[in-house]
């Protein structure tokens, strides 16, 4: 008999845990409604005690989406949708160690991501989850009226962000690890699925407003990217061996945490296929 599917909040703003779930097998159609609600409900959802192997964790994507390969680093050999995010012991830049959302530099960025954790450091190296729909929401009316009417320019070569995929692209990389995306999307995007508002900038991939130069964005876009990850709107997942994490990128960001250097952290992603922002 299986076990009672329950959904469990895990801060007051973003995120949720759930239990009841055993995905080394088939997930039926009410699982896959019921967890789909819960993401869509809490931005990120959790589940603990996973390690299942590659192709399981991609049955697992392909319920939710189109599993798609990521631009700069190759994937598993056998599964190419699957890409390690590692930190070695003698490295210390961390993959991706910069808030933001994934792949906005893309015309069709991702519509959520999957992490599973394969090796976790003794402490340290923990997720952080920001909710886009509250960053917006706070706003004032006039600020909101501003960014309503804004196109936001996107860019996968900014420099803080790019520092962090230099490790893994040494190792790693594909042919297109050295090309420059870049996106024009609006500064609040509208849900498909839910119909909220969120905001659509952040500080590693967003460059200017379209209509502006940067140095005129610029005290927009520092306002905004530390208004968004404002305490209030996120939450922070302790990670375990065997736990994933599947986030809404299109209303969330994240954080990973660089704070265990000396230590392994080995985990597996797979990137699902979104829409163009609107």
């Amino acid at each position: 008999m299986n076990e009672p599917l329950v959904v469990r909040r895990v801060a007051g703003a973003i995120g949720a845990e759930v239990s009841g779930v055993d995905l080394s097998r088939d997930l039926d159609p009410d699982t896959v409604a019921a967890l789909r609600q819960a993401l869509l409900d809490h931005l990120v959802i959790f589940l603990r005690d996973q390690p299942i192997e590659p192709a399981r964790f991609l049955a697992f994507a392909r319920a939710f989406g189109t599993p798609v390969e990521y631009p700069f680093v190759k994937g598993l050999d056998a599964f190419p949708q699957i890409i390690e995010v590692a930190k070695l012991e003698g490295e210390t830049t961390n993959f991706g160690g910069i808030w933001h959302s994934d792949t906005v530099y893309l015309d069709e960025p991702p519509m959520g991501s999957m992490l599973l954790a394969r090796e976790i450091p003794p402490q340290g190296g923990d997720t952080l989850f920001a909710n886009q729909y509250l960053a917006y929401e706070a706003l004032s009316p006039t600020f909101q009226g501003l960014l309503d009417g804004l196109t936001a320019i996107h860019s996968s070569a900014k420099a803080d962000v790019s520092k962090t995929r230099e490790d893994r692209i040494k190792s790693g990389g594909t042919a297109e690890a050295g090309k420059d995306y870049l996106s024009y999307h609006p500064a609040v995007r509208t849900h498909p699925e839910t119909g909220r508002k969120a905001l659509f900038v952040n500080v590693a991939h967003t460059e200017r407003f379209d209509g502006m130069t940067e140095a005129e964005s610029k005290p927009i876009l520092d306002y905004l990217f530390q208004h968004q990850i404002r305490p209030e709107f996120t939450c922070r997942f302790i990670w375990s061996p065997g736990a994933i994490a599947f986030w809404d990128n299109r209303c969330a960001q994240h954080n990973p945490v660089n704070d265990y250097h000396g230590y392994r952290r080995i985990m597996h992603r797979i990137t699902l296929a979104g829409d163009r922002p609107a």
